[in-house]
């Protein structure tokens, strides 16, 4: 019998020096035209911090220095593709400009968050900042 396990990625909660963040539009399924928080899956051989500050750069142009780690976010259900584990980070921009790239539409900066979050980011968001 073949062992299942879950996929494992990485969230990254960008804040600016104006205290806004950043959100990326998808612009693949699930959650066409949503707004998640920059991130994506861990290569193997990867560190989950290499993955962040690489997720950061690819999806939004920016590059970032992890502050913290917000939490592990692992519910089976929180992902619509499969059973996915992300562990996700608060970070601050570094360098970079901000444009969206491979999975993104769009990205930009809100100081107000949008209501069409994808997945459970609303949750990441909360714990980012409370």
């Amino acid at each position: 019998m073949k062992r299942q396990a879950p996929l494992l990625t990485v969230d990254i909660v960008i804040q600016r020096k104006d205290n806004s963040i950043i959100l990326i539009k998808r612009k693949k399924s699930p959650f066409i035209d949503y707004w998640p928080i920059p991130g994506g899956f861990v290569e193997y051989g990867e560190t989950v911090e290499h993955a962040a500050i690489r997720e950061a750069k690819e999806e939004t142009g920016l590059d970032v220095e992890i502050e913290k780690l917000i939490g592990v976010y692992s519910d089976p259900d929180r992902d619509p593709r499969g059973h996915v584990v992300s562990i996700a980070f608060l970070a601050k921009e570094v360098g970079g400009e901000l444009m969206a790239n491979t999975d993104a539409k769009e990205a930009k900066s809100f100081k107000k968050i949008p209501k069409k979050l994808a997945f459970d980011h609303d949750k990441i968001l909360k714990d980012a900042f409370c």
